[in-house]
């Protein structure tokens, strides 16, 4: 069994002394993992780090085997990225959010977006509103998307503001008004208005997605909101120039 594919690094560990277990977003294959022979030393460390972009060739003699990994680098992104404090946790975030995902499981929505969010984490406003809409895809990918295109009461695509945290869809100002102290932010982003966030509006996407996640992904896995997640919030708000 043999296959050819690009690939996100999203982590790595150690095998023995000289060698590493890789663990790739593929476009195709979805995440997998594969043994990289020889991946510990000095030579392929530096094209093994997490947010670089690769092109594997994986091999096995069974398709449930482990297997190996022949790497070629293609982007070495993450040797930029280690002075952002924010780039960083945004890496180990949605390098979490994507271990959610079946192993072998092809999501390749999933890949792209992946491949846009590491070509802007030098940008931490951008950064965050793609991590925002990135974390809504997860819930999607995973069987709980949110309905954001109309309001939930009136079936209006216009001025939606509120998310009702019980269905998880939209509601416009109007409709949402009397009950809008149980009613979540629906920050402009999502909702396809231009130009960049401020610090309001990355801090309600956030609290939006976090609602939905907690709920319905992490907590029946006994799990809580990622430490990653919390840091790259505080990183993003306490960066003067995301107000």
């Amino acid at each position: 069994m043999q296959w050819s594919d690009d690939g996100f690094v999203l982590g790595i560990r150690r095998h023995g002394e000289a060698n590493a277990i890789l663990e790739l977003m593929t476009r195709e294959h979805g995440r997998h993992l594969g043994l990289v022979r020889g991946g510990a030393g000095s030579r392929m460390r530096p094209v093994l780090q997490p947010g670089n972009a690769v092109h594997a060739h994986w091999r096995a003699r069974l398709d449930d085997h482990l297997g190996s990994y022949t790497i070629e680098p293609i982007a070495l992104r993450a040797g930029a990225l280690f002075s952002d404090a924010h780039a960083v946790f945004a890496l180990n975030h949605i390098a979490g959010l994507t271990r959610l995902l079946p192993e072998r499981d092809p999501h390749e929505i999933v890949f792209d977006t992946l491949e846009t969010i590491v070509a802007h984490l030098d940008d931490q406003t951008i950064c965050a509103m793609l991590v925002v809409r990135f974390e809504l895809l997860m819930l999607s990918e995973l069987g709980f998307g949110l309905d954001l295109d109309a309001c939930a009461a009136t079936g209006s695509p216009d001025d939606l503001i509120y998310v009702s945290p019980k269905s998880g869809r939209a509601v416009s100002r109007d409709a949402g008004e009397p009950w809008r102290e149980r009613l979540l932010p629906l920050p402009g982003f999502l909702t396809g208005e231009t130009g960049p966030a401020n610090v309001k509006d990355i801090a309600d996407g956030f609290a939006l997605t976090g609602f939905f996640l907690s709920r319905h992904v992490l907590e029946p896995r006994g799990l809580g909101l990622p430490d990653a997640r919390t840091h790259l919030i505080a990183a993003i708000v306490r960066k003067p120039d995301a107000a």
